[in-house]
């Protein structure tokens, strides 16, 4: 590459970096003189760049929103931390439903690093392990996530069609408060007009969004993560398991996160880091998870209902209990 070439990637990464450059910063970084620099300016506004000059005492020059991506520089560091992202998100689940989109852009990137940086990044994938696969997770459709997400930031309702767990769809019109990524899935928070209560929909059975005229102002309360949980920890299911359990929230929430159950906080004046009896809230479709999970919490519980877990419960301690009075076998 030659040096006024290499000097004009230069000049384009350092614009990228944000902010308005002036002609004196850009002439001492690119060691040139300030006429060289409009020079190299104008060969990226040749290339289609879209670079603008602001005027003023201040001024110089800064990239301008364009309609195509310019050519985009990234440093070592810059490229793996992108590259890691796209396949963590992949791996993660939380790729849109046009899934190809984030491996062509790994490609892309990968195709143009240096060797020894692309042998690294094969190293960093080999090693990774994801507690989480993403296989089977349902992916949102790439339009309705950005039609929702621009409703969100502009305050706008929405409109679309609906389908619940039995494939019935509905009509909704939502003044959505946001946009949720939970284990692979993807949910949009906030007021079902028609019935004039929050409600959480899942992207992937949402088809035929649309925004629509007007605004709203969104009411001051839980942000959207904590209204998704804790519309998870509240929802309809076969059981209702109510719990005592002495510790702090903390100790608690490790085993009884804010997705399954609820947890009544300290009063008003008392320390969170001390140990009392909290009651632990929750429902469930099935009981025969929850044994395990108490035992793994290690501290005093009692079961207030249902009875069907007590038994669940003196079923494990008692083979626990059989298994630890065994002999060994020969």
């Amino acid at each position: 590459m030659s040096r006024p070439t290499g000097r004009v990637l230069t000049l384009l990464e350092l614009l990228q970096s944000g902010g308005t450059r002036t002609i004196a910063e850009l002439a001492d970084r690119l060691g040139v003189e300030g006429r060289t620099v409009r020079r190299y300016v104008d060969q990226l506004l040749d290339l289609g760049v879209p670079v603008e000059a602001v005027r003023g005492r201040y001024g110089g020059y800064r990239l301008a929103r364009g309609h195509r991506l310019p050519p985009l520089m990234l440093n070592d560091d810059e490229a793996l931390a992108v590259l890691l992202g796209l396949v963590a998100g992949r791996r993660a689940g939380l790729a849109t439903a046009a899934g190809t989109a984030s491996e062509t852009a790994a490609a892309k990137i990968r195709r143009v690093l240096p060797g020894p940086l692309a042998d690294r990044l094969d190293a960093v994938q080999e090693s990774l392990a994801f507690t989480r696969p993403s296989v089977g997770t349902a992916a949102p459709d790439t339009g309705t996530l950005l039609t929702l997400a621009d409703a969100v930031r502009h305050r706008r309702p929405v409109s679309f069609r609906y389908g619940d767990r039995e494939g019935r769809r509905t009509d909704r019109t939502l003044h959505p408060y946001g946009i949720v990524s939970h284990s692979g899935r993807w949910y949009v928070t906030g007021e079902d007009t028609g019935i004039g209560e929050n409600r959480t929909f899942r992207l992937d059975r949402i088809t035929d969004a649309r925004a629509l005229p007007g605004s709203f102002e969104e009411p001051a309360g839980p942000d959207p993560a904590e209204s998704v949980l804790s519309g998870f920890a509240t929802a309809s299911y076969r059981h209702e398991v109510t719990l005592r359990i002495h510790g702090t929230v903390e100790q608690i929430r490790a085993r009884f996160p804010a997705s399954i159950a609820t947890v009544d906080e300290p009063a008003d004046g008392q320390d969170p880091a001390e140990e009392r009896w909290h009651r632990v809230e929750m429902r469930a479709e099935r009981l025969d998870w929850l044994p395990a999970l108490l035992a793994s919490l290690d501290r005093p519980f009692a079961i207030e209902r249902p009875d069907e877990l007590r038994a669940l419960v003196l079923g494990l301690a008692g083979r626990l209990a059989e298994g630890a009075r065994r002999p060994p076998t020969g």
